[in-house]
């Protein structure tokens, strides 16, 4: 008597990540201006990321919100949500942020404290690598689902007020179909910088240590060293919702751009020149293995 022979799944061959490419998805959202809520930019970038996915996912939902900001100002916001192999069950969540700040109180110079920034890292880094990503999904099914979903309403909250960040991200979980419960999310925010670090970020790591080791393991097997061993800040961003929700989301964040005695971030030096494809080359390629190496 022998043993019927255990079927294999095929292995999808894991496409390569062009940084290039991304880089000038970067470069695209950053000839907008600045895309903070209401502005022309942010309009025009909109529209921009729903007919490039629109050309790549099998399917794109808009999800479309308002809430009240400062001064009576009435926000329109959109999350843009699309859908790879819709049919499968199985699904991972692959997230970022789109809009930018409205104002830049970290820059040096006073006068420019009330002025929105271009956020060449913050926030068009992570997407830049979601727009790569999805072309290769397109490309290349991979053998579970994949949703990709443009966050908007992060950075539109002053400093001390906590309740006007994470806008669309909590507005995510709040409508999420209840039985909407993916393996796993990965937040990208602030990937680009050119001089790249990545320690595990500490929430992440309390809410989904083992997603944390599979992600850094990753990177340490393909020999992506900006994934660094080492244990970084507790980051209020996208994931907290998201996990709160249920979903077992990491947070992959450079908060210290360029490095901890000096930092771009929330400054008018938030810019092209100071992000490079390499690194939008380095997170993208460890994404494209997680995900082609997930079974159903």
């Amino acid at each position: 008597m022998t043993s019927k022979p255990v079927e294999q799944q095929p292995v999808p061959a894991i496409p390569a990540f062009n940084a290039e490419r991304a880089f000038s998805y970067l470069l695209k959202q950053t000839s907008f201006g600045p895309r903070n809520p209401n502005s022309a930019g942010h309009e025009a970038c909109k529209n921009y990321f729903i007919a490039t996915l629109r050309a790549n996912a099998d399917d794109v939902r808009v999800q479309e919100f308002t809430e009240n900001g400062y001064n009576g100002e009435k926000l329109r916001l959109t999350n843009i949500i699309a859908s790879f192999r819709p049919q499968e069950k199985d699904r991972i969540l692959l997230c970022a942020h789109w809009d930018t700040r409205p104002r830049a109180e970290r820059d040096e110079d006073p006068k420019k404290r009330d002025l929105p920034i271009l956020g060449a890292n913050d926030a068009a880094s992570g997407a830049a690598v979601l727009l790569e990503l999805a072309s290769l999904l397109h490309n290349t099914p991979p053998r579970i689902g994949v949703d990709i979903v443009l966050l908007d309403g992060e950075d539109y909250g002053k400093e001390s007020d906590h309740n006007l960040y994470l806008l669309g991200s909590r507005h995510f979980a709040r409508t999420k179909p209840p039985d909407y419960l993916p393996r796993f999310g990965i937040l990208l925010d602030m990937v680009g910088d050119a001089q790249l670090e990545l320690p595990r970020e500490m929430n992440s790591f309390k809410y989904a240590p083992d997603i944390v080791s599979m992600v850094w393991g990753t990177a340490r097997e393909i020999g992506i060293t900006q994934f660094v061993d080492e244990n970084g800040e507790e980051i209020l961003d996208d994931h907290v919702p998201l996990n709160e929700a249920g979903i077992k989301t990491i947070d992959i964040i450079d908060f210290a751009y360029p490095d901890q005695t000096h930092r771009y971030w929330h400054t008018h030096e938030d810019t092209p020149e100071h992000c490079s494809a390499e690194s939008l080359g380095a997170v993208g390629t460890v994404l494209t293995h997680v995900v082609y190496k997930q079974k159903k």
